[in-house]
C-alpha cells in the first residue's frame, strides 16, 4: 500500500522560504512519478512540480521555475519541494501525489493514483 505523508507547510512573509517534504512508502516499482500540486481557495488545482525517482528528471511550472526546486532523497524515500522567494500568490494547500512507473512524469496526461493529505502554505505580503 503506497502512502504519502506531507509536512513542512506554514506561514511566511513574502520573500521567505519553506521546504515541503513528501515521505513515500510502499512503492513496488523502482521508478515512480511524484508530483506536487496546489489548490488555492476558489481556484482549480494546478501542478507545480514533478520528479521521476528512477532518474531524477524534473519538471517545474513556469511561474515557479526560478524559485522552487524539487528533489528526491532515495535514502529516506522522500521528495522535497524547496520554495524560495515566496509570493502571496503561492498561498495554497499543497498536495503530494504519485503515479508508479510513468517516466514521462508531468502533472497532466494521467490521473495520479496516490495522494497525500495536504499541507497549507500561506504567504503574507
Amino acid at each position: 500500500q503506497v502512502q504519502l505523508v506531507e509536512s513542512g507547510g506554514g506561514s511566511v512573509q513574502a520573500g521567505g522560504s519553506l521546504r515541503l517534504s513528501c515521505a513515500t512508502s510502499g512503492f513496488t516499482y523502482s521508478g515512480n512519478c511524484v508530483a506536487w500540486f496546489r489548490q488555492a481557495p476558489g481556484k482549480e488545482r494546478e501542478g507545480v512540480a514533478t520528479i521521476y525517482t528512477a532518474d531524477r528528471r524534473t519538471y517545474l511550472r513556469d511561474s515557479v521555475r526560478d524559485r522552487f526546486t524539487i528533489s528526491y532523497d532515495a535514502d529516506n524515500n522522500t521528495v522535497y519541494l524547496q520554495m524560495d522567494s515566496l509570493k502571496p500568490e503561492d498561498t495554497a494547500e499543497y498536495y503530494c501525489a504519485a503515479l508508479p512507473d510513468w517516466p514521462y512524469c508531468r502533472p497532466w496526461g494521467k490521473t495520479f493514483t496516490y495522494w497525500g493529505q495536504g499541507t497549507q502554505v500561506t504567504v503574507s505580503s
